[in-house]
């Protein structure tokens, strides 16, 4: 059965919902926290509807990708964390900061976990995932070159939008993963060409970092990543998942 929850925002509060078809029905705690219907009703604006612990990506998981950057395939996952200040949902404003020259989309399926994970067989994983989102990993490219380490590329406020629900009861294995910008298509993919399945993924991080419900993984991004620029409008769709939207535009300190 295939569920949606959202999180939103109305009447001066953030609340978890159940999206049956835009009538958000609200829950007393977010889901894989064990949160059930209040028999609310109410309409509001979307957030980003994880509130994770910790955010981990994963390097070079499409063959493709790992080529158009001129990387090797790993041989075994490459995992990074972004900062938890770095996320937004839909609709909100991806900033370009101060002194970068490149500011990239990488479109990505992310995976929430739902219970606490420690080192869990590669069989075992998937009775941890709570559910699945979209997720845009922005990169500023110039710094990740000039670091030669993750942190402040990817570290950014408003660089992990996420959105614009978590959905329950798909199969990762095979879905399509998209972006766009201004409605030209830049990425498609599909998860079938991941490098390590999210089975594997979940084994591997769960073996260097305890994960707790409502952690979050990005699972890597297929070919096709490209700048984006004050007045772009980028969406990362995943099939099962929906469509998130963002505008960039440059920051006020710029």
């Amino acid at each position: 059965m295939i569920t949606r929850y959202v999180r939103a925002y109305s009447q001066g509060a953030p609340f978890w919902a159940v999206d049956e078809g835009g009538i958000f029905r609200v829950l007393n705690a977010a889901p894989w926290k064990g949160g059930v219907p209040t028999g609310h009703v109410r309409l509001g604006r979307l957030l980003s509807p994880v509130e994770p612990g910790k955010i981990i990506g994963i390097g070079s998981n499409y063959r493709d990708h790992a080529a158009e950057m001129g990387k090797p395939v790993p041989a075994e996952p490459k995992i990074f964390l972004k900062a938890t200040s770095s996320l937004i949902g839909p609709d909100e404003r991806i900033e370009i900061p101060p002194r970068t020259t490149r500011v990239d989309h990488e479109a990505e399926l992310g995976v929430v976990i739902g219970r606490r994970c420690r080192r869990v067989s590669v069989a075992d994983a998937m009775d941890y995932v709570f559910g699945y989102t979209c997720v845009n990993d922005v990169t500023a490219r110039d710094f990740q070159k000039a670091d030669g380490v993750f942190a402040r590329a990817k570290g950014f406020d408003s660089f992990c939008p996420v959105g614009p629900a978590v959905v329950t009861g798909i199969d990762p294995r095979a879905i399509r993963v998209r972006c766009l910008v201004n409605d030209q298509v830049r990425q498609d993919g599909t998860t079938s060409d991941m490098v390590f399945d999210v089975a594997t993924l979940i084994s591997y991080v769960s073996h260097v970092m305890t994960l707790e419900p409502g952690d979050l993984i990005a699972t890597g991004t297929p070919a096709g990543v490209g700048a984006l620029v004050a007045g772009d409008r980028v969406v990362v769709e995943v099939e099962g998942i929906g469509a998130l939207s963002n505008p960039v535009v440059d920051r006020d300190d710029r």
